[in-house]
């Protein structure tokens, strides 16, 4: 039996070098109609047909943000329906077999290693009468993850779109059961285009004839585009409902993923769900599927609903709206999607449902992680909101005098300065960026990345950092007023008047105020004002009336605590090394580590929050589950 390694490795051989990427970057417009043609040969060389595909009976989702949450409710609701499922997803956290899951777990090593060969020897025996065509790193995984599914003769494959959907590599299916799109935004846009309306319209590319898709909620411009080619291609379009309005009957609707754009990939995942459950009902009553015609067209279109009527339901129907479906030849109006009674198992399997590395804490002696792999705008805001809050209430309850810690990267074409200003509002005390490599002592397969080289990763970590940097310029910020509202926007510090009267003072033993008067508007006046203190338990007050001797005293003693200290390290282990201040072992070979405040290191607690990159966030969990680089297992 080879190696999990040997197989990885040789996986690794299938990715394109940066200088070579570089090129087909600046042609993709040229041959991307040519992907899935391309993919359709490499599965037929793989011995997988287009039916082979279509019998997995898939559920497939694209989108901008949500998609692995989504898919991973889906894979959780038909796990507890009683079904065997496979999902398939990307990227990987920790290591690549987490890309393919049987029964909610990644393929353990050994299937693994033995269905890689499978496939890898398949194409490498062919690719001589092929002009020594081999897939792509994705694509052969996408090859292998059919495969797999194909052999372990699961009922359902739920496929995650990589990147955009028209062109991607999983689009050579052909009959899905149903189709998904998440909440749409910016991401990809060198590749997807630079407005939501283009982004949508490769989203978009997996809508099939007759199969039922349904989406998110979407800005004006995306669900336009949405429409049209719904109609397009022949496909009723629904829109999902808000989670409230499925009936839970009496019980509690608890989400296992937090974050508060779950709700939407959770009622996402329950149209789905529904769908493809309906589906499967009729096929193992009526041996085919009941179909209905679309109105004003002649194509016939799998029915997806399975739920009894209710009364708007039935008004819906006497005004003609019930019928009113987004496919070719019809009406602009979009239909209306009804929720439906949760089953047990759909509650279970929300309640259940697990996602590694989105808005995920991991608690540690004196150190709390707080990771989410956003990468996108909305995703880091939604990650902000939840570090705020969640930070927040650790903080009121362990007492303790805190130090709050960013740790950051964010690659390709994404804008670093749009992506950090949000993360502002968290008041972090230290700042540090580094790129998606674990570690420098060794080169773990499972996180190499041939697409991008070191030197052209330390460069983004620079460019980041000064992204960073000019959210607090005072030429950018405009005055020093606008810098003084760094303060009162963050709500961690106080703008008050400099009298001993008005002092706010921290009891650094406890984090909790003393003598603290009310601020209020008329209160702040910022021609003669200046912070007084930090209030959010980190350290003792820094500023007194007393010690200024005029406003510009005052002026640069507040910006050295408003403005957060910040470093560019080479790897994720030196950067979790310099967060922890000492609270975790370092390793050895971290020296010349940039020297800190000295008072830095006399905090209870570090708060960690690690983003930008699921990549990172998939470095950190190595390091911090302390998984070996060879990939092996631990107790």
């Amino acid at each position: 039996m080879e190696k999990y390694s040997e197989a990885v490795k040789t996986l690794n051989t299938l990715q394109t070098n940066a200088q070579v990427l570089e090129k087909i970057r600046s042609q993709r417009d040229r041959f991307a109609h040519l992907n899935v043609p391309n993919m359709i040969k490499f599965s037929q060389r793989a011995g997988i047909s287009l039916a082979d595909i279509d019998s997995l009976k898939i559920i497939h989702v694209s989108g901008t943000k949500g998609k692995g949450s989504t898919c991973a409710f889906c894979e959780s609701i038909l796990l507890h329906h009683g079904y065997k499922t496979g999902f398939y997803s990307s990227p990987h956290l920790i290591e690549v077999r987490e890309r393919i899951h049987i029964n909610g777990q990644p393929l353990d090593r050994e299937r693994f290693t033995s269905y890689f060969w499978d496939v890898y020897n398949k194409l490498d025996k062919t690719k001589a009468e092929h002009e020594n065509s081999m897939p792509g790193y994705f694509a052969f995984l996408t090859v292998m993850a059919f495969h797999v599914f194909l052999q372990e003769k699961v009922d359902v494959g739920i496929i995650e779109v990589g990147i955009g959907g028209q062109y991607d590599s999983t689009n050579l299916i052909q009959n899905p059961i149903a189709c998904g799109v998440t909440s749409l935004g910016l991401d990809h846009t060198s590749i997807l285009g630079n407005t939501v309306d283009k982004i949508a319209w490769h989203k978009a590319g997996i809508f099939k004839p007759g199969v039922p898709a349904v989406t998110a909620p979407q800005p004006a411009l995306a669900m336009n585009v949405l429409k049209e080619r719904a109609k397009e291609i022949g496909c009723p379009l629904h829109v999902c409902p808000d989670i409230e309005e499925y009936d839970a009957q009496g019980k509690d609707l608890q989400l296992g993923i937090k974050g508060e754009m779950q709700s939407v990939n959770a009622s996402l995942a329950l149209q789905l769900c529904h769908i493809w459950l309906g589906k499967v009902k009729r096929h193992n009553e009526n041996g085919l599927a009941e179909t209905i015609t679309c109105k004003g067209d002649a194509e016939e279109m799998p029915k997806d609903y399975s739920f009894p009527l209710t009364e708007q339901m039935l008004q819906d129907n006497e005004n003609g709206l019930a019928e009113t479906i987004a496919c070719k030849g019809d009406a602009e109006e979009m239909p209306k999607d009804y929720s439906f009674p949760l089953t047990e198992q759909m509650l279970q399997g929300l309640a259940t449902c697990r996602w590694a590395g989105r808005n995920q804490t991991i608690e540690a002696q004196n150190i709390t992680y707080y990771l989410d792999g956003a990468h996108t705008l909305e995703s880091i805001q939604q990650c902000v909101n939840w570090f705020r809050e969640d930070a927040e209430k650790e903080k009121k309850s362990l007492r303790k005098t805190i130090l709050k810690v960013l740790i950051f990267n964010t690659t390709g074409d994404r804008d670093s300065y749009m992506l950090l200003r949000p993360l502002k509002a968290c008041d972090f005390d230290l700042v540090v960026f580094c790129p998606n490599i674990a570690s420098l002592r060794a080169n773990n397969a499972d996180q190499t990345n041939n697409t991008v080289t070191l030197e052209s990763q330390m460069k983004r970590c620079l460019l980041n950092k000064e992204s960073w940097d000019k959210l607090f310029d005072l030429e950018n910020d405009g005055d020093q007023e606008s810098l003084l509202n760094v303060a009162a926007e963050g709500s961690s510090h106080v703008i008050s008047d400099p009298t001993p009267a008005n002092k706010t003072r921290i009891d650094v033993t406890n984090g909790q105020q003393e003598n603290t008067s009310a601020v209020t508007d008329k209160d702040v006046k910022h021609e003669n004002q200046m912070p007084d203190t930090a209030t959010n338990g980190h350290f003792s007050s820094f500023f007194s009336s007393e010690s200024c001797d005029n406003q510009s005293q005052r002026f640069n003693q507040a910006l050295e605590k408003l403005v957060p200290v910040s470093h560019c390290l080479p790897s994720i282990s030196h950067a979790l090394a310099l967060a922890s201040q000492g609270k975790t072992l370092l390793p050895a070979e971290l020296n010349d580590m940039p020297e800190l405040p000295s008072h830095f290191k006399s905090v209870d607690h570090v708060q960690i929050l690690i983003t930008g990159s699921i990549h990172l966030v998939g470095g950190a969990l190595r390091i911090i589950q302390d998984i070996p680089d060879d990939g092996s297992e631990t107790d």
